[in-house]
């Protein structure tokens, strides 16, 4: 549940570092070539579907008696359902409060109280939302009651339980997050505790309890408050995803809109539950000392009790072509930063590997066209950086660039200049040297990526959700072997269109002088 470290803190806030890809280990060792890399993967990982439809998949590593896990849920925040914005990524925070079985004192007495608490909270909300003939005093009264059920409920939970848990029992690096596309939870622990996990994470997919969820609910507003409101990076991105999207869910920030998250309920957490924490959308990645003979079958003993549902209905919700460039001015004392995005197909694509290559040979270190351009050369920018797949992949993303000037300097300074970049790219082969080294780092990054139990499981968790089979993380190699320079320019050239073009930018302003203190000034 924490947020990423930034990479570059004293230059973006957390929510822009969101926006940067992950580093990967440069301290790996130097993998093997990818067939045989691919052969010596695939024979040691076991995937198995469950009768319920969950995926299981195992992958021996003995180096270490430790193991690590990775939980994709196959529904992130472009999930959430209308007016219930920020529903994911509450649902996420309720992971952590517990079980039927753990987290309480007394579940049977807890599970009544509760239902209290929605009862009392619906009573209260009926009478909060009229629009006229508000009866204040009721209200009041309403509102009282409901909290009284709620002190009620909390004298049987047990706080903090299911995480002390795990951590008791050696569990490290115990954290989730929330994306427009999925949901993940993850840690690493003793590969003697795979039971205890086994039945920790199946109970807390199976039956989650939404205990304590009024007080969760108010800390992800705060969230909401030091992420969005109270940054003017938080604000530029949510009206630039805002602005770029009219249809599509991407619009909508992940943490929710201030008035959805204060409203939402438990009642509405556990329908989202239902619909989308089936064992049908679900896999779990399991890396590590794990050996499938013994360990598959006590997997799936924990994980095959957890009842099967449907498989959620596909969004059918598309965002039209964009055909006019759109454009947000923030005016902020604060850092200058422009920002622009173009509509991009999903990771489907034919052509997402050529995107890839953009973004390297864009963005990929000091030799890369923005630095060199911007950053070494014109010296108008402390940083400049283009990236693909935002806000998300599984539905036609964003490939965007930003940049920040230094003093002196202004945005319409960086967007002429990425503009200028954007023009070679499309009249101009890129040369020899730049695809090829666009190749080797691709390869080299996937396989690094692999390098420990954490890094492989999140991979093999990603792409057996989005493919249907693990493996196609070597076919994306050979779809990057056959990138060409001609391909670079015709993507470039159906993608970076001004019609297809959103902008968003934070000018600055001077902050307002203080007024004068009273008494002072005038004529005496």
């Amino acid at each position: 549940m924490n947020t990423p470290t930034p990479p570059r803190a004293l230059l973006l806030t957390l929510v822009f570092a969101a926006l940067l890809p992950a580093l990967r280990d440069l301290n790996a060792q130097t993998p093997k070539p990818p067939d045989a890399f691919e052969q010596a993967l695939a024979a040691r990982t076991t995937v198995k579907v469950l009768p319920n439809g969950l995926t299981l998949i195992l992958s021996e590593r003995h180096e270490a008696p430790v193991f690590s896990f990775y939980t994709l849920v196959d529904a992130g925040s472009a999930n959430d359902p209308s007016h219930q914005s920020g529903l994911a990524h509450m649902f996420e925070h309720i992971a952590f409060k517990g079980t039927n079985e753990v987290g309480t004192t007394n579940y049977p007495a807890e599970k009544l109280a509760l239902a209290k608490v929605e009862k009392a909270y619906a009573a209260y909300d009926t009478e909060f939302r009229k629009p006229v003939n508000q009866d204040k005093a009721k209200l009041e009264a309403l509102h009282k009651a409901f909290e009284d059920a709620v002190e009620a409920a909390q004298k049987y939970v047990v706080p903090n339980q299911f995480s002390e848990i795990a951590e008791e029992n050696g569990a490290v690096d115990l954290n989730a997050s929330t994306a427009e596309d999925s949901t993940q939870y993850f840690w690493s622990m003793p590969s003697n505790r795979l039971e205890l996990w086994a039945y920790l994470e199946s109970s807390r997919i199976g039956w989650p309890v939404a205990r304590e969820f009024y007080k969760e609910r108010d800390v992800v507003n705060e969230e909401r408050r030091m992420r969005i409101d109270s940054s003017p990076q938080g604000r530029l991105i949510e009206e630039f995803l805002a602005a770029a999207y009219m249809a599509h869910p991407y619009g909508t920030p992940g943490v929710g809109w201030e008035s959805d998250i204060t409203q939402v309920t438990a009642t509405e957490a556990a329908a989202f539950h239902k619909t989308y924490y089936v064992p049908a959308n679900i896999v779990v990645a399991v890396v590590g000392d794990v050996d499938p003979k013994t360990a598959l079958p006590m997997l799936e003993k924990y994980f095959g009790r957890i009842p099967a549902g449907p498989k959620p209905e596909p969004m059918t919700t598309l965002e039209p072509q964009q055909k006019a460039e759109r454009t947000v001015v923030l005016r902020e004392t604060s850092q200058p930063i422009y920002l622009e995005g173009y509509h991009r197909p999903d990771y489907r694509s034919p052509d997402d590997a050529v995107y890839s290559a953009i973004t390297d040979i864009f963005s990929n270190g000091r030799t890369s066209r923005l630095y060199r351009a911007l950053v070494r050369d014109q010296k108008i920018a402390q940083i400049a950086e283009g990236f693909s797949g935002f806000p998300g992949v599984k539905y036609p993303g964003l490939f965007a660039f930003y940049a920040l000037p230094i003093r002196g300097h202004t945005n319409d300074e960086l967007r002429d200049a990425i503009h200028k970049q954007l023009d070679i790219l499309k009249t101009t082969d890129v040369s020899d040297d730049e695809l090829e080294r666009f190749k080797t780092r691709a390869r080299a990054d996937l396989l690094r990526g692999l390098a420990d139990n954490d890094g492989l499981a999140s991979e093999l968790a990603d792409y057996q959700t989005r493919f249907g089979d693990w493996r196609e993380m070597f076919t994306e190699l050979q779809q990057i072997d056959a990138v060409s320079k001609a391909d670079i320019r015709r993507v470039a050239n159906q993608t970076f269109l001004e019609s297809n073009r959103t902008s968003a930018r934070i000018d600055f302003k001077a902050p307002t002088p203080p007024p004068a203190p009273a008494g002072t000034g005038g004529a005496q």
